[in-house]
């Protein structure tokens, strides 16, 4: 007995040899086939109750793609690229985001979970747990960094019509790329104002927190709002015109390079400027001025009604060289209207403002398609332009320096077109309209935050949208810096 005791383990041996598929016995360990198993069950509970995941659809068909194999697990731990890949979840505050809302916590608690010696028959349903979680909170950071949390749902500007953002299929060919983490990143908007800001994000953040912790984790906030909302409205065009009404500031912008900036008025919080995205087509030098409906009724009634009680021998309309004309256009002779008969619900009038020194288009104007009846022009009243707050217009965009901009707008074509200088125009106010050759994408925005030379400003909420914007992503717990004096601007050096 004793002997064959001795002998059995050789047996046992000599048996496997004889079996090429046979492996030697050793600690029972959770095969590959029975991780991808668990998978497979994870993702077809629809209803979410083992895991909450967020972009379940999209998680589905990236695994069926890979035969439900695990993707971030490697010898029953997470693999080098699970390690990089959850790493980066961990500090989506780099980018404006919450980790949290990428399982970043619950990933990190699997991982060390998986770390530890355990018992084996627990291992395929931890793996596939920190698979399946980790590929969903990837799938849905590359759906925040590309659309933004709050409009997950919206195309970005940086998506083709009819070709819409495939998260599964981004993060696949990230898998396949040589730097994965680099590869993913690429989703977010790659024009300047948005990976500046986020790059001063990130370093913001690594700063030691001093007496100012809080200031700067509002600053760090408010630059989360503004990330957010370049997602939203994206910057497709390499060359373009891009308006930041906080800053009360155009840029002209080449292939990244800021080649013209121009200080602007733009509406008051009571008739705010719209953000928009059109395009530049024409402007005219010396312009008529159509004077709109809610400013002929608002301010320009009350001086007629006004005058026509004290018997004026001044006509409001001839002296600030207006011209009123009828509802069909025939032109009117403003003496004889009765203007205490007249009211803002009955006007059945039009007002223009002939081109000249007086005209509130100044010298010209740059008008393009929008929805909101807006657009750029000049303004004879410059003094505007050195006061730190600017918002004090209806709703358009007066304009310093406007002819060096039409300059630009032409191109080659500028001497050509003998384009006036502003003196001539003032002297001889001829209207003129000029038709670019090449169109220019204008793009106004709001973004209460941006670097500019290398510096990282920071601006009033002139419209208090942050304020609105920060109870929607973050709730009310850590308000934004909000800046109630009329200085618009506040410098960090990076």
């Amino acid at each position: 007995m004793r002997f064959l005791f001795i002998l059995f383990p050789f047996i046992l041996l000599s048996l496997f040899a004889a079996r090429p598929d046979a492996a030697i016995p050793g600690p029972v360990q959770a095969a590959p086939g029975a991780t991808s198993a668990r998978i497979q069950a994870l993702l077809a509970d629809t209803l979410a109750e083992s895991l909450p995941l967020v972009q379940g659809q999209q998680a589905r068909g990236f695994y069926r793609g890979r035969a439900y194999s695990p993707t971030w697990c490697a010898a029953y731990q997470p693999s080098a690229q699970g390690r990089t890949a959850l790493a980066l979840l961990t500090r989506a505050e780099d980018f404006g985001l919450l980790p949290s809302r990428y399982h970043a916590g619950a990933l990190q608690a699997l991982a060390d979970s998986l770390a530890q010696p355990g018992a084996p028959e627990r291992q395929p349903a931890q793996l596939a747990r920190f698979d399946v979680l980790l590929t969903d909170g990837l799938l849905t950071f590359a759906v925040h960094l590309r659309r933004g949390q709050l409009r997950a749902f919206t195309p970005s500007p940086l998506e083709k019509a009819g070709v819409p953002f495939a998260p599964a299929a981004w993060l696949a060919r990230a898998l396949a790329a040589p730097d994965f983490a680099r590869a993913l990143l690429q989703c977010q908007p790659q024009q300047r104002e948005y990976q500046q800001l986020q790059q001063a994000l990130a370093r913001w953040r690594r700063q030691p927190a001093g007496p100012d912790a809080a200031q700067r984790a509002r600053r760090a906030r408010q630059m989360a709002l503004t990330l957010e909302r370049w997602r939203w409205e994206a910057i497709p065009a390499a060359d373009y015109v891009l308006v930041n009404l906080p800053a009360y500031q155009l840029e002209v912008v080449r292939h990244g390079r800021v080649l013209q900036t121009h200080r602007l008025v733009i509406g008051r919080p009571a008739s705010p400027t719209p953000t928009l995205s059109s395009r530049l087509t024409s402007f005219t030098v010396a312009p008529e001025w159509r004077v709109p409906n809610s400013i002929a009724t608002k301010e320009i009634l009350p001086h007629m009604q006004a005058g026509t009680r004290a018997t004026s021998e001044h006509n409001f309309l001839v002296d600030n060289n207006y011209t009123l004309y009828d509802a069909n256009g025939q032109r009117l002779d403003p003496t004889t209207v009765n203007w205490q008969t007249v009211s803002a619900q009955h006007f059945p009038y039009t007002i223009r403002q002939n081109a000249g020194c007086e005209n509130a288009l100044g010298n010209i104007i740059f008008r393009f398609a929008n929805p909101y009846s807006v657009y750029l022009h000049a303004t004879f009243n410059t003094s505007d332009f050195q006061k730190p707050y600017r918002a004090l217009g209806h709703g358009c965009m007066r304009m310093e320096r406007p002819m060096k901009l039409a300059a630009y707008l032409l191109g080659p074509d500028a001497a050509r077109a003998k384009l006036p200088t502003e003196a001539q125009c003032e002297a001889a106010p001829k209207p003129r309209s000029y038709y670019l050759r090449r169109p220019v994408a204008l793009y106004v925005r709001y973004a209460t935050c941006a670097v500019v030379a290398g510096q990282l400003r920071f601006y009033a909420d002139v419209y208090r949208q942050d304020e609105r914007l920060s109870q929607q992503l973050f709730g009310r717990g850590l308000a934004p810096a909000v800046s109630l004096t009329p200085n618009p601007q506040t410098h960090h050096k990076l």
